[in-house]
């Protein structure tokens, strides 16, 4: 007799290794029956490291994406399907405070330059810091990148850089905030869609 497919079945029935045989074959229901039995250990997990608890939701959803786009690197012989999402969890925890870290450094850098009389904030990787400044600036509108690359590379006050492009101080203001939002929201983007390694 035919054992009864996934869906025909009480999803409460279903063992961990059912639920991780159907979840690797591309099963949608025990994807569900995973996110459902498993994403209250991932979330735990995150926000513990993380301290946010919708940081922590956001690494939750990343973790099943890439445990899903990923799925056939999942090997059973190399331990519980739950470890394997303990994992990913890991993974995807490091890559939000790597990229907390890449938004703190650059609003240090660009912040303290745009506003000093803000309370300075100690921030001691130049050389990484540079790097995530140039990358980052590259994707802004011409005149937010050339006023926040002004201030950052060539040290220039707010008022300096109206003198220097002939721009009213309130035009330079409101670039170099508009800039610093784009900036922001682009270190806040969740990252590109995962590739079956990240999972493996």
């Amino acid at each position: 007799m035919t054992a009864p497919s996934v869906d025909s079945r009480s999803s409460l029935s279903l063992s961990d290794r059912e639920v991780a045989d159907g979840f690797v074959s591309g099963d949608e229901t025990c994807l569900a029956v995973a996110h459902a039995r498993w994403h209250g250990l991932v979330h735990t997990l995150a926000a513990r490291t993380l301290g946010d608890t919708r940081e922590a939701e956001d690494v939750g959803q990343q973790v099943f994406l890439a445990a899903w786009r990923g799925r056939a690197g999942y090997r059973p012989e190399r331990g519980p399907f739950p470890g394997w999402l303990v994992g990913i969890t890991r993974r995807k925890t490091a890559d939000a405070l790597t990229a907390r870290s890449r938004r703190r450094a650059l609003e240090v850098a660009l912040g303290e330059r745009l506003w000093p009389e803000a309370t300075p904030v100690p921030y001691s990787d130049g050389v990484v810091e540079r790097l995530v400044v140039a990358g980052e600036l590259a994707k802004l509108p011409t005149a937010q990148r050339e006023v926040l690359a002004m201030a950052f590379y060539g040290d220039l006050t707010q008022v300096q850089i109206a003198e220097r492009t002939g721009m009213p101080l309130g035009t330079v203001k409101s670039h170099a905030r508009r800039g610093l939002d784009r900036l922001r929201r682009s270190l806040t983007e969740p990252p590109a869609a995962p590739t079956p390694t990240d999972a493996g």
